[in-house]
């Protein structure tokens, strides 16, 4: 499965169960680790549980590797980890805090 593949794959999964403000960033210029980085906004960290989950699934079910899914004890920042497609899951405040977008937009 390409990275552009596995890139639909999560943003589908996360438009799925209502994830919104997604963003998409290309990476490929500033990083080797990976391509792509997919933020996404949840309104509760069951939500945000649920949108990880879901991505993990799909990811799976396409044939898709997960690596690591990182923060489900808490739920306010989940990671998951798809190689070349990195998806954070966020609630709104720690999203304003750490500010993903601006810190990987070049």
């Amino acid at each position: 499965m390409n990275s552009e593949e596995l890139l639909k794959t999560a943003v589908d999964a996360l438009e799925d169960i209502k994830g919104y403000d997604i963003d998409v960033i290309n990476v490929a210029k500033i990083t080797s680790l990976f391509e792509y980085i997919v933020i996404a906004s949840a309104d509760s960290t069951r939500q945000a549980k649920s949108l990880a989950r879901n991505v993990e699934e799909k990811a799976k079910a396409a044939g898709g590797t997960v690596y690591s899914v990182e923060g489900e004890q808490t739920g306010e920042w989940l990671l998951v980890d798809l190689g070349d497609v990195i998806v954070h899951v966020m609630l709104p405040a720690i999203r304003e805090y750490y500010n993903l977008k601006a810190l990987w937009s070049r």
